[in-house]
């Protein structure tokens, strides 16, 4: 059975959820999963009509529209209980630290790991408002290994997104808020699909499972992390990666050069 065909068990009731990238891959089957478990979902991304009882186009990079974003939510919703701060970019110009540039560079950056920031920083006050939820912030598989398709800023911002989080599960734990790294494998999305089939080949033979994961499979795993039943689980670095960061064939850089 796959996950989306589980059964409802109404884990997240009355829930105010907020998710960020919402229109892509895991935002989206994490929107979906949300609501079939009884919250009230806000689809927030850049691109109009993100999935979600309400729908917000918001830049997550500009601290005015975050900090208003989530004073709206909490105005139509009456509270916040859940952030999933998912948004985040993998263009083709961030490449080896010797050909990106500095805009590229800033442009990743300020997509991966400022919007994190920015999205703990004014919604955090709203789960302590009403007392307590969860945070999850996507990080990434190569925020804990060395990603052999060079991808110098994007690897560096979900590094830094991880290390973000541990603090704040450190800083926020003992006031009722949770906050923890998602920490994705590789994911069946178009980026992947665009691979050329000699690089996909070795992620393939570097991944245990010998396959790329559904969006709704990591999912579940936010879908956990969001309810109460990991109520015990602070500043953690949870991997969905079908095992590559613990038995993943070495791949060197050199080796799809």
């Amino acid at each position: 059975m796959r996950p989306a065909e589980e059964a409802r068990t109404g884990r997240l009731d009355g829930k105010v959820c907020v998710i960020t990238g919402a229109s892509g891959g895991i935002g989206g089957a994490s929107a979906e999963a949300f609501a079939r478990e009884g919250a009230r979902v806000v689809g927030v991304d850049l691109a109009p009509d993100a999935p979600g009882e309400l729908s917000l186009q918001v830049d997550v990079t500009d601290d005015a529209a975050v900090r208003d974003m989530y004073a709206r939510v909490r105005g139509e919703l009456g509270r916040i209980d859940v952030l999933f701060n998912n948004a985040g970019i993998s263009p083709t110009d961030d490449g080896s630290v010797l050909d990106t540039s500095l805009e590229a560079w800033q442009r990743v950056q300020d997509v991966n790991l400022k919007s994190v920031f920015l999205c703990c920083k004014h919604g955090i006050p709203h789960l302590l408002a009403g007392g307590g939820g969860s945070v999850i912030n996507t990080a990434s598989f190569v925020a804990t290994m060395g990603a052999a398709t060079s991808q110098i800023s994007y690897s560096a911002s979900k590094g830094a997104v991880l290390s973000l989080s541990r603090e704040l599960g450190v800083q926020f734990a003992r006031v009722g808020v949770r906050v923890n790294a998602l920490c994705p494998g590789p994911v069946d999305t178009p980026f992947i699909a665009a691979l050329p089939g000699p690089w996909r080949q070795r992620l393939l033979e570097g991944t245990p499972i010998r396959r790329v994961a559904h969006a709704d499979e990591i999912a579940q795993a936010v879908l956990w992390l969001a309810s109460d039943a990991s109520s015990y689980v602070v500043g953690h670095n949870f991997s969905v990666d079908g095992g590559v960061t613990i038995g993943g064939a070495e791949t060197r850089v050199d080796d799809l050069m």
